[in-house]
């Protein structure tokens, strides 16, 4: 379910949304103009906005666009007559999420929500930066492997070739796919997103190819695709895993000769477009399973690009804190001015399964409750603080068992609290280090893997605690 803000001035129309919406068991909320829209979209608490187009004051595509600035993965589904769909197309090209026409059918309208809720739900947060000395094309990192990753952006964006971004969940390849749009001879042109995990099955082709009147129960008017739309532009597909087998088919046809049919059409309709997809799954693993064509992965994966993930690009943790400090800042009227070195040491030492994303949402959290400007370890969640995470490796000895004898040495002294958590936990992590570099000889590879970390990752922590050279002398 979720919080629907309705923008339209006409009362009567307001009030039929705000009772379909209710019966399906949403909160609808309704507003007469744009401008209240946009201070209830400040406001917060909004997942899916519903506009007229046509609006005194601010018009529905003036709305679009102070809203993509302010929330730009909220879903706009925008409202049109029939007699006015190319601006309901442009307004697509601008970013709203779907359009439903007057009259519009109850199914429709349940339908475009439905998919705004998915594309809600499973949408990557942006990291909004422009500072070079964090990062590149609005992407924060100066770790070697975000340098590499600058690299191949900035060889392949101008280029037509098609892209497959691969990454974990959280580690920000809708921001990679909007860099390579960004510096490409295409960006005055449309840049289309599909969430492929959002999308029911059934509904894929005519979400892609789109569909003529009376195509299928519902199809009261034609509609354009998602290709058609991206026409000059780029389209980047997400989640490209979650397509089945028999929409694989057609989407290789329709990257190999650039042409395609709407659903019920019989003309063909030649497109120019920039395909660039990302998935958090191991496709070749796939292919091997029979869930994923090979001729498609091989058309797909012309120029692949894999982001690590968070665990691997340690020392970009403070650039990314720093970012999200301003960004809640703003957002949450607090004033929280920074992080102590206990803290910061806890969200280093933590495996990160979230990436970025739970990175991000754990320093929102600890803003929203925090009761100073100056946030320590023990404001951090407990998970942070035991800086084991979830699924944390161990091997010959327990973390308990490491901790108590680390605990002596701590304790010497007057170390406080905090000082002796810290203390133990680089001490577990350190012995958990040595322990699997001696059981494998200095082998760092096959220590990583007895681990359940890359070996780059290893080799970092390896770095911090002064144990590389110690390895490379074994």
């Amino acid at each position: 379910m979720a919080n629907i803000l309705i923008a339209d001035d006409e009362a009567n129309l307001r009030k039929v949304l705000s009772v379909l919406l209710s019966q399906e068991g949403h909160t609808a909320t309704s507003v007469a103009n744009g401008a209240d829209a946009l201070q209830r979209v400040k406001e917060g608490g909004i997942d899916i906005l519903i506009t007229d187009l046509k609006m005194p004051g601010i018009t529905g595509l003036e709305l679009l666009q102070k809203v993509q600035r302010f929330d730009h993965d909220l879903p706009v589904i925008v409202i049109t007559a029939h007699g006015t769909v190319e601006t309901a197309v442009k307004a697509l090209k601008e970013g709203a999420f779907d359009y439903i026409t007057k009259p519009f059918d109850k199914n429709e309208l349940r339908l475009a929500v439905q998919k705004a809720i998915a594309a809600r739900q499973v949408s990557s947060r942006h990291l909004h930066d422009g500072g070079d000395s964090r990062g590149r094309f609005q992407i924060i990192g100066q770790a070697e492997g975000m340098k590499e990753i600058y690299q191949i952006i900035e060889k392949v964006a101008p280029t037509p070739s098609t892209v497959l971004i691969t990454g974990e969940s959280g580690t920000g390849k809708e921001l990679v796919a909007t860099a390579i749009h960004e510096n490409s001879p295409r960006k005055q042109g449309p840049f289309i997103k599909v969430n492929c995990a959002a999308i029911p099955k059934e509904l894929m082709e005519s979400e892609f190819f789109g569909y003529e009147q009376g195509a299928f129960t519902g199809a009261v008017g034609s509609k354009p695709g998602r290709f058609e739309l991206a026409d000059g532009g780029t389209l980047f597909l997400d989640e490209i895993g979650e397509i089945p087998g028999a929409m694989q088919v057609k989407l290789l046809r329709a990257l190999q000769e650039s042409e395609l049919e709407r659903v019920g059409g019989v003309r063909t309709i030649k497109v120019d477009v920039r395909v660039v997809t990302a998935t958090n799954r191991d496709l070749p693993a796939e292919i091997e399973k029979g869930n994923f064509r090979d001729d498609l992965f091989y058309r797909l994966n012309v120029v692949p690009i894999s982001l690590p993930p968070l665990r691997e690009r340690i020392s970009d943790i403070g650039l990314l804190v720093d970012t999200f400090l301003t960004k809640y800042n703003e957002r949450l009227n607090r004033k929280v001015k920074s992080l102590s070195p206990q803290a910061l040491a806890a969200l280093k030492a933590y495996h990160w399964p979230g990436n970025i994303r739970e990175l991000e949402n754990v320093i929102e959290r600890t803003l929203l409750f925090a009761e100073s400007d100056h946030i320590e370890a023990c404001d951090l969640p407990e998970a942070i603080r035991s800086a084991t995470g979830p699924g944390a490796p161990l091997t010959r000895k327990s973390g308990e068992e490491t901790a108590r004898e680390a605990l002596p040495d701590i304790n010497e002294g007057n170390a406080s609290m905090k000082d002796i958590v810290r203390k133990a936990t680089v001490e577990i992590e350190r012995e958990l280090i040595i322990q699997a570099l001696d059981e494998t000889r200095g082998n760092v590879t096959r220590a990583a893997h007895l681990l359940g970390i890359s070996r780059k990752g290893l080799q970092n922590k390896m770095k911090d605690f002064g144990l590389r050279e110690d390895a490379n002398n074994k």
